[in-house]
This record gives C-alpha cells, sequence and structure tokens, in this order.
C-alpha cells in the first residue's frame, strides 16, 4: 500500500527493486493478472467475484480466466451501487513475510490494491488492535 515512510526502504527500491518486480509480473497483478493502470469494474458474475475491463472482457478475481466473451455482460457491482465508479488499477509490491527490510524477490510480489489488502488484512488488524490498547493506557494515565 502507499509508502509512508521511505526510511524503511532501500535506495534503489524505486530504481531497481520495484521495477525488477514488475518486469517478472509483466506489469501485472500476480494474483489475478490485472495489468498496472488498467482502468477496471469490479463486481460479481454469476457469483462468481470478477473485474471486467473496459473493453467488456470479464476476468474472475482468482485466476484471470476469461468468464464471458460477450461484450458487456452485465456484473453486479461489488459496492451493490448501481453507479458504482470505474477503478484504476495501481499496482504495489508487497512484502509476503511483512518485513519491509526483506527484499529478496521471494518474498516480492507485485499485487493490485484488492489482493495487497486481503494480503494485509490480518496484519492490519493486529496493528490496529495493538494502536488501540496503546490509546487505552495513555487514556488511563490522564484519567
Amino acid at each position: 500500500m502507499p509508502v509512508k515512510d521511505w526510511s524503511k526502504y532501500p535506495p534503489n527500491w524505486k530504481t531497481e527493486i520495484r521495477p525488477a518486480v514488475l518486469e517478472r509480473a509483466n506489469n501485472c497483478c500476480e494474483v489475478c493478472g490485472v495489468q498496472n493502470r488498467d482502468i477496471i469494474f469490479r463486481g460479481f458474475y454469476n457469483e462468481v467475484e470478477v473485474f471486467q475491463r473496459a473493453n467488456g472482457e470479464l476476468f474472475k478475481v482468482d485466476g484471470s480466466f476469461i468468464m464471458n466473451d460477450s461484450e458487456y455482460c452485465c456484473i453486479e457491482p461489488s459496492t451493490g451501487k448501481e453507479n458504482q465508479k470505474a477503478i484504476k488499477v495501481v499496482l504495489t509490491i508487497a512484502h509476503l513475510n511483512h518485513d519491509t527490510t526483506d527484499n529478496r524477490m521471494e518474498n516480492l510480489k507485485a499485487l493490485c490494491q484488492l489482493h495487497h489488502l486481503r494480503h494485509d488484512h490480518t496484519h492490519h488488524q493486529k496493528n490496529a488492535k495493538e494502536t488501540r490498547t496503546k490509546k487505552k493506557k495513555l487514556q488511563t494515565l490522564f484519567q
């Protein structure tokens, strides 16, 4: 996800490491295959999670297989709102073990926003719980 503290990354992150991971991934999410900077809609088709490109092609979110070759088949928006906005895909590089100092290629994966958030979900929950606990402890000091 967006980098908050660049000091945790090596100086060659932007010039060597990130470009190497994106090249290995063919500039696509390594889970679903969506291309970097593509404009897509996310949703469901026959109860299967999918993404649809502007040209109407439909892909499964969990494997990039084309689902339906008929142009502009109707998908159910993932937000449940008919006027769901298109999403611009921005590939990010995930540290599979969540250690930003471990920049071995086998620990790095190019992921779209959806799959990076899913990969980090448990890690984010743990961090949020720790933050809430720290805040509670601080509040008790000033009561």
